[in-house]
């Protein structure tokens, strides 16, 4: 069977330049192939309006762009296999559709069609929200690597294979893994008035399923911090210093594994490094 491959959504934009170096060193550091991918929409003309001849089709162009990204792939990571693919459809439902068979699917926070001023585009979105794999959205990197990565955990399913990509990520070099777990407020509840509802107080349930996680996999820093602002704020605010913030697609909130949670939305939105959201996938029948 072949090995999966880290997929990168590619069409020359500022971030998407971002994606691929991420992908590349993703793929480069877990020795994966690498797959970059330029989805060409149906509706563009072959011939643009700009054309400076016959032979400066969209093709030609869409090539070009494409030969161009595998040789900066190929500079950050030289020892990895790489390919490149020009595909016709709709942006998202193409990479979607390389999520089935794909390790991790890698896009940029916006691309060439988006609107001025939004941090992230549809497409980022979209696959988050429902990608068959691991979907990471690249908005920048970091420009001092830390070598920390952040999950936030809140004992959910989708929560747990979060930490466990997590982890895979820290195991392949990157350092440290800092487990998140913010306190759960719950949504009505009698309180003194003038004061919010008293937090949750689930941690030793959450420190006892780490534990057992922890005699699992001997090998990874692991770290745990408790936190009593909100899940976005503080994982927003660890952005800041992380290499990487993991979340689940659909936490204890979620109401469909088929929808990105609030969390996850609000996150990708705010988040200062790349951020991956991994969905819980159906056990086994």
């Amino acid at each position: 069977m072949m090995p999966t491959s880290t997929v990168v959504g590619f069409d020359g934009s500022r971030t998407a330049w971002s994606a691929l170096d991420w992908a590349a060193q993703d793929a480069g550091r877990r020795g994966l192939p690498l797959r970059i991918v330029h989805v060409r929409e149906p509706w563009c003309a072959e011939h643009p309006p700009d054309a400076t001849g016959e032979h400066d089709t969209l093709t030609t162009r869409c090539e070009r762009l494409l030969a161009g990204a595998a040789r900066r792939a190929r500079d950050s990571a030289p020892e990895t296999s790489i390919s490149t693919a020009l595909v016709t459809g709709a942006v998202t439902e193409r990479l979607r559709s390389e999520a089935e068979t794909a390790d991790t699917v890698v896009v940029g926070s916006r691309g060439l069609g988006g609107f001025a001023g939004l941090v992230l585009g549809s497409v980022g979105l979209g696959l988050a929200a429902c990608a068959a794999c691991p979907v990471v959205v690249v908005r920048r990197l970091p420009r001092a690597p830390s070598g920390e990565i952040v999950v936030g955990y809140d004992g959910s399913p989708a929560a747990d294979q979060a930490l466990e990509y997590a982890a895979r990520q820290a195991a392949v070099g990157r350092g440290r893994l800092r487990v998140l777990h913010g306190l759960r407020h719950p949504p009505a509840a009698p309180h003194p008035v003038g004061f919010g509802p008293v937090p949750v107080d689930d941690s030793d349930g959450i420190e006892q399923r780490l534990s057992d996680w922890r005699g699992r996999h001997p090998g990874v820093d692991l770290t745990v911090s408790m936190s009593f602002e909100h899940p976005i704020a503080a994982l927003a605010a660890a952005s800041r210093t992380a290499d990487l913030v993991v979340v689940g697609a659909v936490g204890l909130s979620g109401v469909s594994c088929a929808r990105l949670g609030s969390v996850g939305h609000s996150v990708l939105h705010r988040a200062h490094c790349p951020v991956a959201v991994v969905n819980a996938q159906p056990p086994p029948a």
